[in-house]
């Protein structure tokens, strides 16, 4: 996880980044392959995977790679993801009064 001295700056840098909220509210219905995310955000395969990658530093989301044939990794919100539900929900409902 980043140690920032603002950290809200940080996520609210993160999350204006372009794709960052469609992947976290994908992941709040639950776990996600990365093909899923990529179909439910339309974003490209280096985008969705930097963006996973900074979230993952953030400690929002998770990666959970299995060991099998073919290779399966499933995405997932962390406890510290899970709690900005609440705020994502809101921004959506403020997006409906633009």
């Amino acid at each position: 996880m980043l140690e920032v001295e603002r950290p809200i700056e940080v996520f609210l840098e993160i999350l204006g980044r372009r794709g960052s909220f469609p992947i976290l509210w994908a992941l709040v219905r639950g776990p996600q392959r990365f093909s899923a995310l990529q179909q439910e955000t339309g974003l490209p395969p280096r985008t969705l995977s930097l963006r996973l990658k900074e979230l993952e530093d953030f400690a929002l989301v998770s990666r959970t790679a299995y060991s099998q044939v073919p290779p399966r990794v499933d995405y997932a919100l962390t406890k510290k993801g899970e709690g900005l539900k609440g705020a994502l929900e809101a921004l959506l409902e403020w997006e409906k009064t633009l």
